[in-house]
């Protein structure tokens, strides 16, 4: 963030945090750092950065609870007197938009059902599953797991329940991937822009093919292409699940035992498979829960 007529080398480090603050002298200048409680500010002669931190948590003591629309706003308007500076009117080149769901079952059950998403690139952890892209990724993962990494304390209401957060993180380029022209801390606030956001997260949850349960129902079976679809259903659960047959034949593509073309079919039958709607398939239990819990996150906005 730029401001015309601040000092912030003098200014602002007075605003920061006792004991955090830090001069780094450069070749072209000095750089400033310090904290804001769990925010780290980075200056020099001509900008200021607030990075590294949640907004959410800096304003309401942890990062679990969802900070509504009204919440942002007051957070901004705090950092703003805090700092002596116009943090309505700051660029913004880093934002996630998350939920904690208290669910009924151990997360990775959950994990365990969303398979691919179109143009990303699914990554799965013991506790936690990413989908990657230029700019932009989807996190699922124990977030009472995380918390007790961090050596941090859970909080009494999540405290011995099962915790999954689902974020979708703008890491580079925000305001391209969000059609707009500039990204700035006023827009946070602002109910359409911040519908907008919300929705996205929504729809980026339910583009992610879920990994139903098979179902042997024969009375669905009127053509024998349905027949040979549910053929290779019973062959992918044999294999392990959808993301297993799809890793396996891409090492066999590396391998040399399958052309790129044939890979392609390949997974491409998987899919056609997986998303089978003829009452093969029945949705599980535990994404049908989700599901539910995302919609009602996006329905129920503050």
């Amino acid at each position: 963030m730029e401001v015309a007529g601040v000092d912030f080398l003098s200014e602002i480090p007075c605003y920061l945090d006792n004991g955090s603050v830090a001069v780094h002298t450069f070749s072209d200048g000095a750089v400033i750092t310090g904290t804001l409680g769990n925010l780290k500010v980075s200056l020099n002669a001509y900008q200021i950065k607030v990075k590294d931190g949640s907004l959410c948590k800096w304003l309401m003591g942890d990062n679990y609870q969802a900070i509504g629309r009204k919440d942002t706003q007051r957070a901004i308007e705090k950092l703003s007197d805090t700092l002596h500076l116009p943090m309505d009117k700051a660029a913004v080149t880093r934002l996630d938009i998350a939920q904690t769901f208290v669910v009924r079952h151990p997360v990775d059950v959950y994990f365990n059902h969303l398979g691919v998403l179109k143009n990303t690139t699914r990554l799965a952890e013991p506790n936690s599953v990413y989908y990657d892209k230029a700019g932009l990724r989807l996190a699922f993962y124990d977030k009472n797991r995380e918390q007790r990494a961090k050596r941090e304390q859970i909080p009494e209401l999540y405290n011995g329940r099962n915790v999954l957060r689902y974020e979708q993180r703008y890491t580079q380029r925000v305001a391209r991937q969000l059609n707009v022209l500039e990204v700035t801390g006023a827009m946070l606030y602002d109910e359409a822009f911040y519908i907008t956001l919300l929705k996205k997260w929504r729809d980026s949850y339910r583009d992610i093919q879920k990994i139903n349960d098979v179902s042997i129902n024969f009375q669905a079976m009127k053509a024998k292409q349905i027949l040979y679809r549910m053929g290779v259903l019973s062959l992918i659960e044999r294999m392990g699940g959808q993301i297993a047959m799809m890793e396996q034949i891409a090492e066999a593509q590396k391998r040399g035992e399958l052309s790129r073309k044939q890979a392609y079919d390949l997974k491409q039958a998987v899919q056609d498979a997986c998303s089978l709607r003829d009452g093969l398939t029945e949705p599980n239990e535990a994404i049908a829960e989700l599901d539910k819990k995302v919609s009602e996150a996006v329905r129920f906005y503050r």
